[in-house]
């Protein structure tokens, strides 16, 4: 599955709403919908000026949608879905972010980083249509690149 849209996207987001995250040992999994918008609240907060690796956070956990049955190539599925919409960078953040030893950037320590706070620590982090603009934003700017190549 390729997004070839914002709304696309955010439709899939939505539809995270009530999916619960079971990967992570035998208690209830986090709310994927709840669980995105905190990672991507908390990159917010510590890399402001980050778009890319905020909407990463935003965008990771797609995978349980488009694969629920096992996690082995979620976080591959969800990459080439985002790519072409989101950019190079975050594709290659959500495809890596998963992965558990080799090398690691501070951008996917981040990520990682974000993600597991967010499993632990529970905030409002506003709704999903607060990323909208930002998800337009980096659309854009990946299609303007994308033109060029």
């Amino acid at each position: 599955m390729e997004l070839r849209s914002v709304e696309e996207l955010m439709d899939l987001l939505y539809a995270c709403r009530g999916v619960r995250d079971t990967a992570h040992g035998p208690a209830p999994g986090a709310d994927l919908h709840d669980h995105a918008l905190r990672t991507a609240a908390l990159l917010r907060r510590g890399r402001p000026a980050d778009k890319e690796l905020q909407l990463a956070g935003l965008v990771h956990a797609v995978g349980h949608l488009l694969r629920p049955a096992g996690p082995a190539g979620r976080a591959g599925l969800a990459a080439d879905a985002v790519g072409p919409l989101l950019g190079r960078r975050v594709a290659r953040l959500v495809r890596l972010h998963p992965w558990r030893g080799g090398p690691l950037d501070d951008d996917l320590l981040s990520l990682r980083q974000a993600d597991e706070d967010a499993r632990t620590t529970v905030f409002d982090a506003g709704v999903l249509e607060d990323w909208r603009t930002v998800l337009e934003l980096v659309a854009a700017r990946n299609s303007r690149l994308g033109a060029v190549d």
